[in-house]
């Protein structure tokens, strides 16, 4: 089986894969020669903002050595095919330098634990509940152990705190600082190039060629959750600083410990230990 057919096996299956990454994913031989590499970093595939933040990271940081990452959710829908073409996309916009083998990363237990089985506790004790925060810190949190087992390189990711006028609550900058400390707690740069970036010409821009906001790429069955049905957004700055610094963040600290120890911990205990404190 190619590479390209494990990859698609991996997104629809969804194993445990953040820690011992199977060889076909992350040879043995890889891992050496990217721990020599002075100028790489971890590059989150999503949407044109993450394409546009490897960009900009580029620019910022004259990165020469860039590894595509997709971590999974669970919640996610639409063809395996847009992820390939955005690290095409990539390449293509960076001939300079040199893009390697997309890795897939994701916990479906990780996901779980800060976003699914407990939401009628986050409810009575925060006065809301969204995924999309924890999703979003899952998310970065899930490739850190990529990157100590590289050399603790940087994770370049697309969030942005203003998309033309819009917040979005997994992006508001109480949630980026804590994404930005969690990572820094364990030695690894988590870098948000796009993050006071609002407006999306200048995406546009950055990318030097037309992608539309949320088109071509992977959908979410929980998009917009958050928003009422006027599309504002009820819920407080303090209401989610209050979640993240109490439980999403302490959670996916004793989650991360676990893995770095070499262990896949148990996600739901670790989160019930954390919301009985």
């Amino acid at each position: 089986m190619d590479l390209d057919s494990r990859l698609k096996e991996t997104f629809a299956s969804k194993p445990e894969c953040v820690i011992d990454l199977p060889e076909w994913l992350l040879p043995s031989q890889k891992i050496d020669a990217y721990r020599h590499m002075s100028g790489l970093a971890i590059v989150e595939i999503a949407g044109r903002d993450s394409i546009a933040a490897a960009v900009k990271g580029v620019e910022q940081e004259g990165y020469t050595d860039l590894i595509p990452t997709y971590v999974y959710t669970g919640t996610e829908h639409g063809p395996w095919e847009t992820v390939e073409q955005a690290v095409e996309r990539m390449a293509t916009r960076l001939p300079e330098v040199r893009v390697h083998d997309l890795i897939i990363l994701g916990s479906p237990g990780f996901w779980h634990a800060l976003n699914g089985r407990f939401m009628g506790d986050l409810i009575a004790r925060y006065g809301f509940y969204t995924p999309c925060v924890g999703c979003h810190l899952y998310l970065h949190t899930a490739r850190i152990p990529l990157s100590i087992a590289l050399g603790r390189v940087p994770i370049v990711a697309g969030e942005r705190e203003q998309h033309d006028g819009a917040s979005k609550i997994n992006q508001i900058s109480e949630a980026l600082d804590v994404y930005q400390d969690v990572a820094k707690g364990f030695g690894v740069p988590l870098r948000l190039p796009l993050r006071h970036i609002g407006e999306g010409d200048r995406i546009t821009d950055i990318l030097g060629f037309e992608w539309k906001a949320g088109e071509e790429q992977l959908g979410c069955v929980l998009s917009g959750n958050y928003r009422t049905l006027d599309g504002t957004v009820q819920n407080t700055a303090a209401q989610v600083q209050r979640y993240l610094e109490e439980f999403a963040g302490p959670c996916a600290k004793k989650i991360l410990e676990a893995y770095i120890a070499g262990d896949v911990p148990n996600h739901l205990q670790i989160a019930a230990s954390v919301l009985h404190y």
